[in-house]
Parts: C-alpha cells; sequence; structure tokens
C-alpha cells in the first residue's frame, strides 16, 4: 500500500521560507505526476502545485506563481515543496498527492510574526 510522508512545516516569519518534503514508500514512485495542496482552516482544500512523473513540467496555482517551487527526486522517491517571500495567507495544512491514488497525512505551516 502506498504511503506519503509530509514534513518540514511549523512557524515562519511574514517573508520568509520553509521547505516541505514528502517521502513516498510502497509504489513506484516515478510513475506517478505529485502535487501539493493545502486547506486553511475554515476553507476547502486547494490545489497549490504539480510537478510531472519525470519532472519536467510544473504548474502552480497564481496565488504562489514566483514564490512557490516544486521538484523531486525520483532516486530518493521525494518531492518538495520550496516555498519563498511566505505570507499569512500562506498557513494551512500542506498535503501531498501521488496523482490520483495517496493522500499524505500533511504538515501545518504557520506565519506569522
Amino acid at each position: 500500500q502506498g504511503q506519503l510522508v509530509e514534513s518540514g512545516g511549523g512557524l515562519v516569519q511574514p517573508g520568509g521560507s520553509l521547505r516541505l518534503a514528502c517521502v513516498a514508500s510502497g509504489f513506484t514512485f516515478s510513475r506517478y505526476a505529485m502535487g501539493w495542496y493545502r486547506q486553511a482552516q475554515g476553507k476547502e482544500r486547494e490545489w497549490v502545485a504539480t510537478i510531472a512523473s519525470d519532472g519536467g513540467k510544473t504548474t502552480y496555482v497564481n496565488s504562489v506563481k514566483g514564490r512557490f517551487t516544486i521538484s523531486r527526486d525520483n532516486d530518493k522517491n521525494t518531492v518538495w515543496l520550496q516555498m519563498t517571500s511566505v505570507k499569512p495567507e500562506d498557513t494551512a495544512v500542506y498535503y501531498c498527492r501521488a496523482y490520483t491514488a495517496y493522500w499524505g497525512q500533511g504538515t501545518q505551516v504557520t506565519v506569522s510574526s
């Protein structure tokens, strides 16, 4: 059974940076496009970014373009989300997803001074 485990969340000041990681196991990671989603308290889960299975194409929601970068290493079964110039509205639980099979348990990101 496939599993995704996120890490790297925490408290960060506005304008700061944070790097989330998601480690996959139990399935052939290199065959799956991967994505990051987030869910703020009281709001629906929203898509943040996607990366193709070979890492060749990435897409982002407009609100994070130019600030967040999704990347992956298929040898390490890992996908990352590099977050820079973070804003309070980036506060959410961040989830990784292996399309369309698996979800991680989430990691909390809080942007506050």
